[in-house]
């Protein structure tokens, strides 16, 4: 059921998408390789090989994927532009063809009355700037500020909020740090540079489409309410909080990084005289991509925490929690923890998997996704009701896609995806549909 709380007029109802995982035709069109196109070709990187060559084949399909928006009467597409496209070596020569296809999305998007909400950097970072060092190197930032501008140059007559980068944690912890993602390096505590080059990249980037009559910047992170396994275990929380969350907020709203002393690290490295103020030039809003809390306990050796799995309730095909009382935990949280600087949120993600197998009819009944998206958007109703300023909400994701290093296993569409391409609207989509549907009727009425 949709939440009584009726939501204001303007409020943006969307999905959201990326373009490594729907669009396909990686060699298409002058489309330079991504650390993603390298990273999915080594062996025993992605589960049982899967590559992104085809995904949802999107690029191809834009007409067809358009009218499923149209379908579901979204207010807002979020989807994401891939740097390759555009700029194939991330620096230099402009590839035209690139951006007449976001061009086309663009204008489909507005004659069905959905505004595009890019993101400029949803990870497939072009592979000759991660020759050259990647987010590692300061100049990656100087190169994501032009490539910016020239995509904004290009769509800033149309597109009046943008988002700079996605989930600049993720990107750092299992890209740089980890090596569970592209580009595959394991560098642990000196992944950190990352962080700043990703921050100072936004602050670059915000600079240049602001210039191009942008009305909205955002920069989206994964945001996770963090929790002690016990009273013993408050400083391994805070220090885990400090690197997920707000290393990536407080030089937003505070312009300086959070105490790092748990780690053994004095000052954040990277950080030059004027960088903060660039980073930190007030934000217009910010993007909380939601999936689940996070319960830590004190650990030694590099890391002085480790992740403990304590929910005994329901989870995700994924593994993940389903703790939609989390979601408004966290942004009671990031309001008490801000006050007055905090600027509006918009939840950039929020979704789930699950196997989704289609009936003896075709038809996809995904009571479970439904269940999961009602439950967190009636959290997302009564934190608005305690004073969070949220102005909108998106899906992840319109559909199934090629989830990273899990390949085609784990399903978060509201629409299946089949290997030939074929689409089919879930049980969900037409409950979403539903439920925007009466959530604008309650709005115009209120």
């Amino acid at each position: 059921m949709a939440p009584s709380l009726t939501f204001p007029e303007g409020f943006l109802w969307g999905v959201s998408t990326s373009a490594f995982q729907i669009e396909g035709a990686l060699r298409a069109d002058g489309r330079g390789p991504s650390i993603w196109d390298r990273f999915t070709a080594e062996p025993g990187r992605i589960r049982d090989g899967h590559t992104a060559d085809v995904a949802c084949d999107s690029y191809r399909r834009v007409d067809e994927d358009v009218a499923l928006l149209a379908g579901l009467g979204v207010s807002a597409y979020r989807f994401s532009i891939a740097w390759p496209r555009v700029q194939p070596a991330g620096h230099g020569p402009v590839n035209p063809a690139g951006l007449d296809h976001y061009d086309r999305l663009v204008d489909a998007l507005a004659a069905h009355g959905i505004e595009a909400v890019p993101t400029l950097y949803h990870w497939d970072l072009p592979q000759e700037l991660e020759d050259r060092g990647g987010w590692l190197d300061r100049d990656t930032a100087y190169r994501f500020g032009e490539y910016a501008y020239i995509v904004a140059e290009r769509l800033g007559d149309r597109v009046r909020r943008w988002i700079t980068v996605n989930e600049p944690f993720v990107h750092m912890a299992y890209g740089y740090a980890l090596g569970l993602h592209a580009p595959g390096r394991t560098l642990l505590l000196d992944a950190l540079p990352t962080a700043h080059h990703q921050l100072l990249g936004h602050g670059l980037a915000a600079m240049s489409v602001r210039g191009r009559g942008a009305r909205e910047v955002l920069i989206a992170n994964n945001h996770t309410p963090v929790s002690a396994a016990g009273p013993e275990d408050a400083a391994a929380a805070r220090a885990y909080d400090a690197l997920h969350n707000r290393l990536f907020t407080d030089p937003l709203l505070l312009r300086e990084y959070p105490d790092l002393s748990a780690y053994g690290i004095a000052e954040m490295p990277g950080v030059r005289d004027g960088d903060l103020a660039v980073i930190g030039t007030p934000p217009d809003a910010i993007g909380v991509n939601y999936y689940m809390p996070t319960r830590v306990r004190a650990a030694t050796g590099p890391l002085p925490f480790e992740l403990v799995e304590a929910h005994t309730g329901p989870t995700t095909a994924f593994g993940w929690p389903v703790a939609p009382e989390a979601l408004g935990a966290l942004l009671d949280g990031m309001r008490e923890r801000y006050g007055p600087l905090l600027p509006p949120l918009y939840i950039t993600e929020n979704g789930c998997s699950y196997p989704d197998e289609p009936g003896p009819d075709g038809t996809v009944a995904d009571a479970d996704r439904i269940a999961y998206l009602s439950r967190h958007i009636a959290a997302l109703a009564e934190a608005a009701g305690r004073g969070a300023d949220v102005r909108g909400y998106f899906v992840w994701s319109l559909l199934d896609n090629f989830e990273w290093a899990e390949g085609y296993h784990q399903r978060f569409g509201l629409v299946r995806v089949e290997p030939d391409g074929t689409r089919t609207p879930k049980a969900s989509y037409g409950w979403y549909r539903d439920l925007i549907a009466a959530q604008r009727a309650r709005a115009e009425q209120w």
